[in-house]
């Protein structure tokens, strides 16, 4: 991975970077000695080099039963409990994958009925197994996502055939959905105690849907490993891209950008973008502080806020992710008439094309005031995506630090539940 910042450093001075990098040597110490605030939610920092290849046989088996038996896979989760294994099935493009069975949904995600009305009404007469993906199995979004449905199965399966359809992925000894599964006897899978759910991707949370697309998840972890080695390693931000990343967002921070824009040129990393925007908005917004994340698929989104990114307001900066390696790509052809003028391409790639138009969006914003840096990515396997997820997170760690928020607690997030289940005349909780 490599961070590109020629167009970052016309806005900061080498000179403002020096104050931060002792900012970023304390953050990581904070993280590798877990002594900040929410030191208790570090399981994900070592995860990588943990997970053992025990760990991932077991769910690749499960996976392989899973394709076997089901042509519908449906995954019940909302946030940090869906969003990253829909961002790696995405990222490989799902339905025209080697494993185009079964066929993999998210439900949970919204309270929608609408959504979730067409949603059973497409499965109808297929052979479905759920995957209901919480820590409390309270949430009510995936909570009632997983009655409803579950309802549904009951009415077509036996006792002991929906134990084998439904899998719950849960914390190890408490919760209303631990208790569930153990009582009724689904099969299940765990969540460490100490991960929250933003920072569960690497976990059963995100490897069973990924195994489940085919995606190959030993080549996810390692990724990640290599990158938790390399971040472990070194509180250098010459050496540390993830470092080099967050020092150079919080400058921007300090310096008035207040809006950072996750964006790339590639539409599979368009679910990506959306994992990475919660991963930074709830780790990072709280006492009045934060860079407010917004995902952007170019150059389709230039022609929706292109304008204002180039000449509205100067408090943002983007963030692109780039593939550097093509995939496929296709020729544009010669005509003779040249009614819509694009012979002077003719024979050109896409591909081509796509990055010409990368060069010139990244250098027109920048001309027009709009700082911006590109994450390299070598290509699109399993083994960057890996690299990816954990890239931004431990990113996302350090630069809470520099922030100086915890960056592992969400406050904030109970607010709105409070209200709803009020409004809902939900009874106190004993």
């Amino acid at each position: 991975m490599r961070l590109d910042t020629k167009y970052v450093y016309r806005f900061i001075s080498k000179k403002e970077l020096e104050p931060i990098r002792a900012e970023v040597k304390d953050a990581h110490n904070m993280l590798e000695k877990g002594t900040g605030p929410g030191s208790d939610f570090l399981g994900w920092l070592h995860l990588p080099s943990a997970t053992s290849k025990d760990y991932l046989r077991k769910i690749k088996s499960l996976a392989a039963d899973i394709r076997k038996t089901s042509e519908v896979f449906i995954v019940i989760g909302i946030g940090g409990s869906y969003l990253g294994s829909r961002a790696a099935i995405e990222f490989f493009g799902v339905r025209n994958h080697k494993h185009a069975r079964p066929e993999i949904l998210f439900a949970g995600n919204s309270i929608d009925p609408d959504y979730l009305s067409n949603l059973l009404s497409g499965i109808k007469g297929k052979e479905i197994t759920i995957n209901v993906i919480s820590k409390s199995g309270t949430t009510i979004e995936p909570a009632t996502a997983f009655r409803i449905i579950k309802n549904v199965m009951k009415k077509r399966y036996t006792a002991s055939e929906l134990k084998k359809r439904i899998i719950c992925t849960t914390t190890k000894a408490k919760g209303a959905l631990c208790q569930m599964a153990t009582m009724k006897g689904y099969r299940s899978l765990y969540i460490p105690e100490d991960v929250g759910g933003r920072f569960s991707v690497l976990t059963a949370v995100g490897l069973l849907p990924m195994a489940v697309a085919g995606i190959d998840i030993e080549e996810v972890i390692r990724g990640a490993a290599d990158i938790e080695k390399k971040s472990s390693s070194s509180a250098d931000i010459d050496k540390n891209p993830a470092y080099h990343y967050a020092a150079l967002r919080n400058l921007l921070y300090r310096n008035g950008k207040k809006i950072e824009i996750g964006c790339s040129f590639h539409v599979s990393l368009l679910s990506v973008l959306e994992w990475w925007k919660q991963l930074f908005a709830e780790t990072e917004g709280k006492e009045g502080k934060a860079l407010f994340p917004q995902a952007a698929i170019f150059s389709t989104d230039l022609h929706a806020n292109g304008q204002l990114i180039q000449q509205g307001e100067r408090n943002l900066f983007e963030t692109f992710i780039r593939i550097k390696k093509k995939g496929a790509d296709l020729k544009l052809p010669r005509e003779k008439e040249n009614i819509d003028k694009l012979n002077y391409i003719a024979g050109r790639g896409l591909s081509f094309v796509n990055r010409m138009a990368y060069e010139g969006t990244a250098k027109a914003h920048a001309d027009g005031g709009v700082p911006n840096m590109a994450l390299i990515i070598d290509e699109r396997s399993a083994y960057c995506l890996g690299q990816l997820f954990y890239f931004f997170q431990r990113a996302v760690g350090i630069s809470g630090y520099l922030l100086r928020v915890n960056p592992f607690d969400q406050p904030g997030v109970q607010a709105y539940k409070e209200n709803m289940f009020r409004l809902l005349g939900r009874p106190a909780c004993r």
